[in-house]
Formats: structure tokens, C-alpha cells, sequence
């Protein structure tokens, strides 16, 4: 089995594709007409209907957004706490 390599589509492109579908067309011939695969259509459709986007940020859950959040306050902490240790060390050793 080839590999094929990752093809970029543009927003109007996409639009166009989950036009098609909205409109009555079969979503396998859409996938086989443009040699698109499933997954990829299939996400495009569902983002596009929930959200109006296909940006990946865009289509975030409340919890998705409130983690991504958390992470970064918890690496930022991780880092001051290394911080200080290291600034205890010093400190100790005068």
C-alpha cells in the first residue's frame, strides 16, 4: 500500500465539498469524484455544520479549551517552581 502525501485544501474547496453534501449528493461519490478520504470529508462536514468553520480552534469543546488552558498554567508553574528550587540552592550555599 502507497502512502500518499498530505494534500492541502483550501476553505472554499471545503465549502464547495460540504455544499455538494448539503445539497442531496451522495457523500461516497464525493469521496470518490475528488479522491478525497472518508475521515477527512466526514470531519469537514461535521465541523462546517456545528460551527461555520473549519479551523480546529474553532471547534473546540468548552472542556477542550478549559484543558489546553490548565496545561499551560501547569507548565507555567512547573517552571517557577524550578525557579525557586534553584534559588534556594543558591541562597543555602552563602
Amino acid at each position: 500500500m502507497v502512502r500518499r502525501a498530505a494534500r492541502k485544501f483550501r476553505e472554499e474547496f471545503k465549502k464547495q465539498m460540504v455544499g455538494l453534501y448539503n445539497s442531496g449528493k451522495p457523500s461516497s461519490e464525493i469521496i470518490k469524484e475528488y479522491e478525497l478520504t472518508p475521515s477527512t470529508f466526514h470531519k469537514w462536514v461535521n465541523q462546517y455544520n456545528q460551527t461555520g468553520s473549519f479551523k480546529t480552534s474553532d471547534n473546540l469543546t468548552a472542556e477542550q479549551k478549559e484543558l489546553i488552558a490548565l496545561r499551560k498554567q501547569n507548565k507555567q508553574l512547573q517552571m517557577e517552581v524550578d525557579i525557586l528550587k534553584q534559588a534556594a540552592l543558591i541562597m543555602g550555599r552563602k
